[in-house]
């Protein structure tokens, strides 16, 4: 049976392709800054995120190695499952008591105020600029995000599948060239019945990549989408 994806050990799969394990304290003390922030309430900070900064101050002998990414890291994960990157201010969804709790945790055990919070999910769970699984981040400095809290519940296992096509122009490519091939190879006795030649079987292909171009335009460009690769940091829910 197919299990549900945990994006937070997506996340650690990926930075353990780049960075091995004993490296991770040397590169996480390059990326500490120190930055006065305002105290607001957690909700509010928030709601409003950012709000004064986006590099956070973190002690370096307190911070959970396995909560530490780089956008790089990031990038690939949310393009590979379709997914967004984008402040607190545009989540529309609620969040659990654990959150507040562990943020204000995490400021006490840091001695810091947290700004500049950012969440990887789907697009529906946020309010987007019109023209599954939250995990809540916040800014480190030099690309690299700290993970608070993973909510709600895992992505589907066959998520990464559906979005594979529409991950790039490159994989809807061959996406439309697989299908035309299918198309053609399931319909070519209907239509050329024990006749079809080479040539039949070439036109009808070409036939059925035209066909399955037109539906792309009509119901795929025509309703704005973009590219998970071009969307997955974007603000807009269409494009611009």
């Amino acid at each position: 049976m197919l299990k549900p994806i945990d994006i937070h050990n997506e996340l650690i799969k990926e930075r353990k392709k780049n960075i091995q394990t004993e490296d991770i304290i040397g590169w996480v003390y390059s990326i500490l800054n120190e930055i006065n922030n305002p105290n607001n309430s957690v909700l509010e900070r928030l709601a409003k995120s950012p709000m004064n900064r986006t590099i956070n101050n973190f002690n370096i002998d307190n911070v959970d190695t396995d909560a530490i990414f780089h956008i790089s890291q990031i990038e690939k994960i949310c393009i590979n499952y379709r997914l967004r990157f984008l402040d607190t201010r545009y989540f529309k969804g609620s969040y659990p008591d654990q959150v507040v709790e562990k943020i204000q945790r995490l400021e006490d055990k840091h001695q810091t105020i947290l700004d500049g919070f950012k969440i990887i999910a789907p697009s529906k769970l946020f309010r987007l600029d019109k023209a599954d699984d939250p995990l809540l981040f916040a800014p480190m400095g030099n690309g690299y995000y700290y993970l608070i809290h993973k909510w709600g519940t895992d992505l589907h296992p066959l998520r990464k599948i559906k979005y594979w096509s529409i991950k790039n122009v490159e994989n809807l490519g061959i996406s439309i060239f697989v299908a035309s091939l299918i198309f053609t190879i399931l319909t070519k006795d209907i239509i050329y019945h024990s006749s079809a030649n080479t040539g039949h079987l070439f036109m009808l292909f070409l036939f059925y990549i035209k066909g399955v171009l037109g539906l792309l335009f009509l119901f795929g460009a025509s309703s704005g989408k973009n590219f998970s690769e071009y969307c997955w940091q974007s603000k807009y829910d269409k494009i611009t």
